[in-house]
């Protein structure tokens, strides 16, 4: 994957099921932006599923894969959340939470038996998700007169940008999203047009 892409959930996943020796594994992977949204998807599944023992999870967030956080709930050591976490660096997706509900089936798996078992439901989860690649974008803001409105728009459909927002009042005011990796060079070709008030955000 390049620099300047992240790959994230688009929408929550379908719920997988996985089953080891009397136990049942529920799998969900949830979109998230933050810990908020990852509290209320944990609390949804707690009142899903009340009677079972232990929710597992992983997650990362930040477009740069900035942070993330696993948890065993009761289960030992590493043998939960890091294998769950570890799917989420095969699929190299961020902004995602993956949960993993367990029903103890009454026979005890053992530390091997409960990293597959976690992981193999992980992944089925993973792979029931639709999973989108995006730019890391950065932005100007573009001010100019109405008679520069045609000089901005061919700079906008040469380099194939986006343009996010637009006021059309006395004057025009763009904002404009460059994908990182060719930010420097686009952005000095708006600052080299005269009449272009051009301004990083």
């Amino acid at each position: 994957m390049k620099k300047d892409e992240y790959k994230s959930p688009k929408s929550p996943s379908e719920e997988v099921l996985f089953k080891d020796k009397g136990s049942k594994f529920f799998g969900y992977v949830f979109p998230v932006k933050d810990e908020n949204e990852i509290e209320n998807a944990l609390e949804k599944l707690r009142a899903k599923h009340h009677k079972a023992r232990h929710f597992c999870y992983a997650w990362q967030l930040g477009k740069n894969y900035d942070s993330y956080k696993v948890n065993d709930d009761g289960e030992p050591n590493n043998s939960a959340g890091m294998p769950i976490y570890g799917q989420l660096q095969a699929f190299e997706v961020t902004n995602c939470f993956v949960v993993v509900v367990r029903y103890f089936g009454g026979t005890k798996l053992g530390v091997g038996g409960l990293i597959s078992a976690y992981k193999t439901t992980a992944k089925k989860a993973l792979e029931a998700t639709k999973i989108e690649t995006h730019t890391i974008d950065k932005y100007i803001q573009v001010n100019c007169e109405y008679d520069m409105m045609n000089e901005v728009m061919r700079l906008v459909k040469a380099h194939d940008l986006e343009i996010t927002s637009q006021e059309l009042k006395i004057d025009c005011k763009f904002i404009i999203g460059i994908r990182q990796k060719d930010f420097d060079d686009i952005q000095q070709r708006f600052q080299q047009v005269y009449g272009l008030d051009v301004q990083v955000l």
